[in-house]
């Protein structure tokens, strides 16, 4: 069916089109001349009237021609050229002609187009339900995602829809889960494999433990003391003679150690007040971090399970905690991917991973640094020479690390309204084009565009809805109230029958 026909001048990847039918935005057109048979999607479209120009400004003019001639309007529209579809979608040397006509896409050619080897099935056309949406699944893998709504624009069911295809590739799925959304899901095509946030003392660094008790690089002395202190510590865990598991306690038993104390069983002006510091920063950061060791269990990277949505449960954490996890596991996973790669050691990952991050913008923020992101960036850049997957989540593109969301070579994107939440995106892809952005406040829940090197075009789509469970999502406030006058009143009901049966009764 002819839609339109092309007008004024046009280039190698748009054109502009004049119709007396209205198509819609995202529904894929066909373009034939020289033989070439060029597939495009229409990003924009605007109605409008010669007559009723916005030079006119008389009402009464408006309202005799809008009574008179008010269907005689036109439809212009703008086409983004996707590539000849008997080229494998390359792009032609030469334009179309003025005047060439412009038709709808048949069914046929739009599954052709979306026909991959390694399908994840995302959902169906937005114009057109009966076309299913593939995107290939080792682009998604190896490139890396990002998944980006304002709140309550379908996320979490894309992240859920997502992952459950994943599974059916016995893909090791790991999910940093911030608000505890998927630790009791169920997905069809994989179990849950739930993850404890401790880490074992004896698999950190250094420099990780030094960061969380605040040493700045600067303070050699303090540095020194505490590179003693956690050296020995390390060795008291590796020899099994420690008194307890808490690592932050053992280092603060083992610098109270070298203090010396006066007669009055004060310290004694001898002892440095440097150690003294190390002390307190320590302390100050037991109640902090003290959940967070466990001297009894493995590497992390050794619960992961294939097939499995393994998630991180860090629900009943703080963000300075979930910071930690996070840098401690990117860093782990890229060193022994880079062993289990090259060779040089035996602490190796020996299975590819694709890391979901939840939150990415308070993990790796924008403007503030953090060893979370500073490992994400690692990751983003590096990872996918050795099989390592990123899928950044987050309902505030704005604030998440640019350098970060660059990397992200796929992008699905719902609804979004702010308007620096769409800058910041548009920078960070150079195949989201002003047009589409224009579309994001449009979209209605569940839609999304999905562009990047896991389709061979960009398409507006409308995502499955989740066929397992998962919690999270808004509460029903009215419902859970209602609900707990009716508890109080069971409560009250059962005491009365208690005290019934107990032959207990007011007189």
């Amino acid at each position: 069916m002819v839609v339109g026909y092309c007008v004024g001048e046009i280039s190698l990847s748009e054109l502009t089109f004049i119709s007396d039918k209205m198509p819609q935005v995202g529904e894929y057109v066909i373009v034939e001349y020289d033989g070439k048979k060029v597939l495009g999607m229409v990003e924009s479209l605007v109605r409008g009237n010669d007559a009723l120009n916005i030079d006119l400004h008389d009402v009464e003019a408006i309202q005799t021609i809008a009574r008179i001639g008010g269907k005689d309007y036109y439809i212009k529209g703008k086409v983004k050229l996707l590539g000849d579809v008997n080229d494998n979608l390359r792009l032609p040397r030469t334009p179309a002609l003025p005047g060439t006509p412009i038709k709808l896409a048949d069914k046929e050619i739009l599954n052709e187009v979306f026909k991959v080897k390694n399908p994840i099935k995302l959902g169906t056309l937005v114009n057109q339900s009966d076309i299913e949406v593939n995107v290939e699944a080792n682009p998604v893998l190896n490139r890396h995602l990002a998944i980006l709504a304002m709140t309550g624009a379908g996320k979490s069911n894309t992240v859920a829809v997502l992952i459950d295809q994943l599974l059916g590739y016995n893909v090791p799925v790991f999910v940093f889960d911030m608000h505890g959304e998927y630790r009791d899901a169920i997905f069809p095509n994989g179990d849950v494999n739930v993850i404890q946030p401790k880490i074992n003392p004896k698999y950190m660094t250094f420099y990780e433990i030094k960061r969380l008790v605040s040493i700045p690089n600067s303070a050699v002395i303090q540095e020194r003391f505490f590179r003693q202190a956690f050296n020995k510590a390390q060795k008291i865990i590796s020899e099994g003679t420690s008194h307890t598991t808490d690592f932050l306690q053992l280092i603060v038993d083992v610098l109270y150690n070298q203090v010396e104390y006066d007669d009055d069983g004060n310290i004694s002006t001898k002892t440095d007040k440097r150690m003294i510091d190390v002390i307190n920063k320590v302390e100050d950061s037991m109640d902090k971090y003290s959940n967070l060791f466990d001297s009894n269990k493995g590497n992390i990277l050794t619960s992961i399970k294939l097939g499995h949505a393994n998630v991180l449960d860090l629900s009943q954490t703080d963000e300075s905690v979930a910071e930690v996890l996070v840098s401690h596991i990117m860093r782990n996973s890229l060193q022994r991917r880079k062993n289990a790669v090259h060779g040089s050691s035996d602490k190796t990952l020996d299975h590819p991973v694709f890391y979901v991050i939840e939150e990415a913008h308070i993990l790796a923020p924008n403007k503030r640094d953090s060893q979370s992101k500073h490992w994400i960036q690692r990751v983003a850049r590096e990872g996918r020479k050795f099989g390592l997957g990123l899928c950044l989540v987050s309902q505030s593109p704005k604030t998440v690390d640019h350098d970060a969301l660059s990397q992200m070579n796929n992008m699905i994107i719902l609804r979004l309204v702010e308007p620096e939440d769409q800058r910041h995106v548009q920078s960070a892809s150079e195949s989201l084009s002003k047009d589409l952005i224009d579309q994001l406040p449009s979209l209605n829940v569940g839609e999304a565009i999905v562009l990047g090197l896991m389709t061979k075009v960009p398409t507006l789509v409308k995502i499955d809805e989740f066929k397992g469970r998962r919690t999270g999502g808004d509460l029903d406030i009215i419902g859970e109230l209602a609900g707990f006058d009716k508890k109080q009143d069971d409560e009250l009901e059962r005491q009365k029958q208690e005290m019934d049966d107990l032959g207990c009764y007011d007189y």
